[in-house]
């Protein structure tokens, strides 16, 4: 597609734009300077901010200047919820987010390259701005009676708790991003997620106010799960892209068991595919979805970009492990622990039998059917057939010393986990 509106539309990923002929002439004169801002109101980004960091990487890639904001004065704020107040950091708290979010957002784009995107951080240009300077220099330029229709807001001026003129003055502090980015380095678009329309646009509306200029907003639809919920902090479902918070094992997993009906989608939106691959993925879907191909391309792309080619090949031979023929003695005992910390278990030791595994591991329901199962040859440790319900575990069960892997059939798995 030689239109690069064009290309993200069909992609899925806008939403509104302020005005999308003018954006698309902005785009095709260009170079043009877009920023979008992740505030640090959690030690790590999760899937849906991911989705901007994509979307900044297409513009970039064509040519286009990326300033990419961490904000350490947003994130002491934290833009105002439908349902009640933030919980404020500590400035100490906020910072460490901060720098720690400026680390993972670095492999999503190319900081040193012939067009370097730049890392800013909103608090170099606000903490120095006393309160009436805040008050005369740019909250003359805003309307409250625009103010409380944002969606945000009046939901919580309608509910019994009500707003603080804190949270409420936030949609003035990224408006002041925008505009001093518009005046340093001549930014003119700002891109965000959907729900972030009204507070992007208060920034645009502020240019327009202060400077007298139009410069341009794009945003993206909202990803949401199978139920239409936003994925995200506040929903308790983010998926998380700090591997300590998300492993990569259960990242994977997650992408691998997109629904049919929504991988295609997923596809355009989180991987670079282009139309013929994702129509061939397309036709796989129709005609042999039990082969699972798009969501395993779709599992591999975004494991791969989020946390590295390694860690892919680890989860995949995980999987492998787990639920096919592959070598479970083989995995990486970090990959080996992602893999298991989901499944059902108990506590063994070494001396147990296995019929006494099973039993703790909650296979079987008593003591006659783990002989049962053995019998029937349907057992295995460690994806070995076992025999004898009197065996006994060794510690080389226990791999890495922690876990052992009892499998009844090929799907029915459990860990036996010694104990800490």
């Amino acid at each position: 597609m030689d239109d690069l509106i064009d290309e993200l539309q069909w992609r899925g990923l806008v939403a509104q734009t302020t005005d999308e002929s003018a954006l698309r002439k902005a785009l095709a004169d260009g170079p043009i300077t877009v920023y979008c801002g992740f505030d640090p109101t959690a030690p790590s980004l999760h899937f849906g901010n991911l989705v901007q960091l994509i979307l900044l990487r297409h513009l970039q890639r064509v040519g286009h200047r990326v300033l990419c904001l961490v904000g350490g004065s947003t994130g002491l704020i934290g833009d105002p919820r439908p349902s009640s107040e933030r919980v404020l950091k500590t400035k100490e708290q906020t910072a460490e987010w901060v720098a720690q979010i400026q680390r993972q957002v670095q492999p999503f784009l190319d900081f040193e390259g012939d067009n370097p995107a730049q890392m800013v951080n909103n608090l170099d240009w606000t903490e120095g701005i006393s309160a009436l300077d805040f008050l005369r220099d740019y909250g003359k330029h805003f309307r409250v009676n625009a103010m409380i229709k944002k969606d945000a807001v009046a939901a919580r001026l309608n509910s019994e708790q009500g707003i603080s003129y804190t949270e409420f003055s936030y949609q003035i502090l990224q408006g002041l991003d925008y505009l001093h980015l518009f005046r340093e380095f001549g930014c003119t678009l700002q891109t965000g997620a959907v729900d972030q329309w009204g507070n992007i646009l208060a920034g645009a509306d502020l240019i327009r106010s202060a400077e007298g200029a139009h410069v341009h907003v794009l945003t993206t639809p909202l990803i949401t799960d199978a139920n239409g919920v936003k994925y995200g902090k506040s929903e308790g479902n983010a998926i998380w892209l700090d591997r300590d918070m998300t492993t990569p094992y259960a990242f994977f997993q997650y992408w691998v068991n997109i629904e049919d009906a929504e991988v295609i989608r997923m596809l355009k939106v989180m991987t670079d595919l282009g139309p013929a691959e994702i129509a061939d993925l397309e036709k796989q879907v129709a005609e042999e979805p039990f082969r699972r191909e798009a969501q395993r391309t779709l599992a591999r792309s975004v494991t791969t970009l989020v946390h590295g080619e390694e860690a892919t090949t680890a989860v995949e031979a995980a999987s492998a492990a787990l639920f096919g023929k592959g070598d479970v003695t083989a995995l990486d005992q970090r990959t080996l622990i992602d893999a298991t910390a989901e499944l059902p278990g108990g506590v063994l030791e070494p001396g147990a039998t296995i019929v006494d595994a099973l039993v703790a591991t909650g296979v079987a329901d008593s003591r006659n059917a783990a002989r049962r199962l053995v019998g029937d040859g349907g057992v295995s440790i460690n994806n070995a057939k076992v025999a004898d319900p009197e065996q006994t575990l060794s510690d080389e069960d226990f791999l890495h010393g922690q876990v052992v892997l009892i499998k009844r059939g090929r799907k029915h798995l459990a860990a036996g986990r010694r104990p800490s």
